[in-house]
């Protein structure tokens, strides 16, 4: 199965990609700040191909459909992609603040459970995705016994709600990789993770060589090597876990 179906959500209908066998355990996956899109789907499509059933939301809905917000151009081509970002692409990003996105994650679980067979769910995210995927495991414990994150930026803050905290409350195990070299999650951001994972399954890693972004292969970050890495321990985790 791949369709995409609409989701009636807290702030109106948010379109969202199906794909998988019904009755599969259930994996949410939460886009990056370029948003739902062909190699989002595409990504879906190989976790599913694995033996799940996996929904990608479109979690900036208040601002459009995903076809309104996606790029016009290649972001494979020279400055392409910062152009886009200087577009007000983070705009949407800070404005899905953790009030907003709580009970859409809710929604998102829901939708996912009516597809998949009951039981724990796993939830992966990329970029600003893999804030939500901490938060979200935080929100459900003992619904989500899976975490993956992948160059995700700002998992740990000086803020009284950054994401990294969500993890005392989790019943999750946990698989990061972090792009080399990102100011959005230094070695000091990953040290201090790591603290927060001590009671916690996990594999918490750097990727050498690999920039900010470097799973989307319709951008020019795009690092086969890490991306290659991130399926392989993302598979292996949500095979320990569910």
């Amino acid at each position: 199965m791949r369709a995409t179906i609409e989701i009636q959500a807290p702030g109106g209908t948010a379109e969202a990609y199906l794909t998988g066998e019904p009755g599969n355990p259930g994996v949410l996956l939460y886009v990056d700040a370029i948003g739902l899109r062909p190699r989002t789907e595409e990504m879906a499509d190989r976790i599913a191909s694995w033996g799940y059933v996996v929904l990608v939301p479109n979690v900036f809905y208040r601002a459009g459909r995903a076809a309104d917000l996606a790029p016009t151009g290649d972001l494979r081509d020279q400055g392409a992609r910062e152009a886009f970002f200087a577009g007000g692409v983070m705009d949407r990003v800070h404005g899905l603040t953790p009030d907003l996105a709580e009970p859409d994650a809710r929604a998102w679980v829901a939708e996912l459970e009516g597809h998949a067979a009951a039981g724990p769910i796993g939830v992966t995210g990329y970029c600003m995705g893999a804030r939500l995927a901490v938060r979200t495991a935080g929100w459900f414990p003992g619904t989500v016994a899976a975490v993956g994150g992948f160059h995700g930026g700002g998992l740990v803050t000086g803020a009284a709600d950054s994401p990294h905290l969500s993890i005392a409350g989790s019943t999750a195990a946990y698989v990061f990789g972090h792009a080399d070299r990102d100011p959005g999650m230094t070695p000091e951001h990953v040290a201090a993770l790591e603290l927060a994972l001590a009671d916690h399954p996990h594999l918490n890693e750097i990727y050498p060589g690999a920039r900010h972004g470097y799973s989307m292969a319709d951008t020019s970050v795009y690092d086969e090597a890490g991306a290659e890495r991130h399926f392989r321990e993302l598979r292996a985790l949500l095979e320990r876990t569910l």
